[in-house]
């Protein structure tokens, strides 16, 4: 039984590499940087992306809608077309940054309300995918089990590998709990352990409603980087796989 664990980085802080995205680096196997426009800057990605690279961890880009005000978070009135730009220029910049430091670009997570549009909108999902396609067609793609976005990398002949998250409380119909809702980001190092370990062992977890156990079938466990405490609830979990007979390892 194995594992990815990942981490979002660069989205804690818009301009620098905060210690907590330095401290995470230790723990997790791959990481998805912000592309510099919901957050970072060039140097924080080239930080980033040495900093991956003399971890041994493998390196993914974190692309968003245009949305710096936002975080990334706020959906926005855009189009197909819109979205494949969009993400053909931060795919494209991260991957010529990750090339010049000598670093293999290996996946593809959309952010925040990009990745809720695309595991519902088959027309989204198929822009996004269309765009990695064009960067490079081995770039693997990260979202929900099962999603529009899973079904789109695949049609495009691109590597499809479905998340989870330990640090997210989910819907009884599978989605994620908006995070402007109470519990939708659990902090509880014993929770997130819990969940993580059941999550890989089970491929189970509870909704929030503490009734619907639901079924998520993933690759690749999620610690987003500005959860508070998010370097030692990744340092918990990766101990608690370890310990339950889990290999973390990247893909």
């Amino acid at each position: 039984m194995r594992v990815d664990l990942s981490a979002d980085l660069g989205d804690s802080s818009p301009d620098a590499a905060t210690p907590g995205d330095i401290a995470l680096l230790r723990s997790v196997t791959s990481v998805n940087i912000a592309c510099g426009v919901h957050a970072g800057n060039p140097s924080l990605i080239r930080r980033l992306l040495r900093l991956a690279r003399e971890g041994g961890v493998r390196a993914g880009a974190h692309p968003s809608l245009l949305d710096r005000k936002g975080g990334g978070r706020r959906v926005l009135d855009v189009s197909a077309d819109e979205v494949e730009d969009a993400v053909l220029y931060q795919v494209a910049a991260l991957a010529g940054i990750a090339r010049a430091e000598g670093v293999e670009l290996m996946h593809v997570k959309p952010h925040g309300a990009l990745y809720h549009l695309a595991s519902a909108d088959e027309a989204m999902a198929a822009a996004i995918a269309r765009a990695i396609r064009l960067v490079d067609e081995r770039l693997a793609v990260v979202g929900p089990p099962e999603s529009r976005l899973m079904e789109a990398a695949r049609r495009a002949g691109l590597p499809a590998r479905p998340e989870a998250f330990a640090d997210r409380a989910y819907e009884p119909e599978g989605g994620l709990v908006p995070r402007d809702r109470a519990g939708a980001l659990i902090t509880d190092p014993a929770v997130v352990v819990a969940r993580a370990v059941r999550l890989v062992r089970e491929r189970r977890v509870l909704a929030a409603d503490g009734v619907t156990d639901l079924q998520v079938a993933a690759e690749t466990l999620c610690i987003h980087g500005d959860t508070p405490g998010a370097a030692s609830l990744a340092r918990g979990v990766r101990e608690a796989l370890e310990q339950a007979g889990v290999l973390v390892t990247a893909p």
